[in-house]
């Protein structure tokens, strides 16, 4: 396990303490009580109690599909070990995040993300996602422009942290080549073509998210990130030793221990869709604690946005009809809102075929 990081400083926006001696937390930040995460979720250790957790899976192993299929069909994520992405890049990856958030906030500002350009901006931020009426999320940053290449570009990203650039380039090509591996051995498991779901996403959209959750003077009223599904394809997860990250099982939440050397595996909204619902993306969201902050760095592999994404036409039969409406993922992606609607419905279930 990677060794533990001193947690930088609060940000500005937490009043610390207030005259009665407790610290406060803004309302923007106050979730609903149906939202708030639950009595044993807000401990500092993050220490998940007696029930399932998420599968593991060697990929090392001769035959991993039959693992993947149970995985992807039950849970929606897994952990996967023995990926071939080195554990020292990991360990830098993780390392120059950390840097950057330490950093004084003069230099964090000067690569800020605009977000007059649109959600998701590239940049430093803390509302990557929220509209005026959203709470928010009690995180921090830095998202990077990773893929095609000519959206890659590293003088957006900071200079003042030594091989910060190269580090996040190189970890972008391994995230690369490990996203294309899993979707190959997802769509076997499904007896498709090895490339199927690759050639259905087209030229790749990867987007490299450093988040950074500051110790929360109330972590039983906030959120880190709000419950939500990925739109894309897959998502990529790594986190550090304090975890933080819960996934929805059954109606339940998962706290995802962290895992030394692992990557998370999230499937998102349209490898549901071209596996026709036979795998689910995964709602997760992450909690904060109030003693230690926490690093997970997120790895988003997105279809283009010129794709139209369908139900897999192998998948289709008589018994087994379509369930989802095909989609330019470009529009998907305009519309798509952050969070989930108030009876928990997800952005996806507006394709389903009634």
């Amino acid at each position: 396990m990677e060794a533990a990081l001193p947690p930088p400083p609060l940000p500005q926006r937490v009043q610390i303490l207030s005259e009665s001696g407790l610290a406060n937390l803004p309302s923007s930040y106050i979730q609903p009580p149906s939202l708030r995460p639950q009595p044993h979720s807000h401990s500092h250790s993050h220490v998940a109690p007696p029930g399932p957790s998420i599968p593991t899976i060697d990929l090392s192993s001769s035959d991993p599909a039959p693992q993947v299929r149970r995985a992807c069909a039950e849970w929606g994520a897994f952990h996967v070990i023995n990926h071939g992405v080195p554990p020292s890049l990991l360990n830098e990856m993780r390392s120059v995040g950390v840097k950057f958030f330490e950093s004084p906030m003069e230099q964090k500002t000067r690569f800020g993300c605009d977000l007059v350009v649109g959600p998701a901006a590239q940049g430093y931020g803390s509302r990557m996602l929220a509209r005026d009426d959203t709470v928010l999320d009690w995180r921090d940053y830095f998202d990077h422009h990773t893929l095609p290449l000519d959206r890659r570009d590293p003088t957006k990203w900071p200079d003042f942290i030594p091989n910060y650039r190269e580090v996040v380039t190189q970890y972008s090509n391994e995230m690369e080549r490990l996203a294309k591996r899993l979707l190959s051995i997802i769509s076997q498991s499904l007896n498709l073509p090895p490339s199927y779901i690759q050639d259905a996403v087209g030229d790749v959209y990867q987007n490299i998210t450093v988040s950074f959750y500051p110790p929360c003077p109330r972590p039983d009223l906030a959120l880190g990130l709000q419950a939500h599904s990925d739109m894309g394809a897959i998502t990529l997860l790594i986190q550090d030793d304090v975890g933080g990250l819960e996934v929805l099982k059954d109606d339940q939440w998962v706290l995802v221990q962290p895992l030394e050397d692992a990557i998370v595996v999230i499937l998102a909204d349209m490898t549901e869709i071209m596996t026709n619902g036979a795998y689910k993306s995964s709602v997760h969201r992450a909690l904060v604690n109030a003693n230690k902050a926490r690093l997970s760095v997120a790895t988003f592999h997105d279809p283009s946005m010129v794709r139209k994404i369908y139900p897999a036409p192998p998948l289709i039969t008589a018994e087994n009809r379509a369930k989802y409406k095909e989609v330019l993922y470009a529009d998907f992606a305009k519309s798509w809102y952050y969070g989930q609607g108030p009876d928990g419905e997800r952005n996806i279930d507006a394709l389903l075929i009634q």
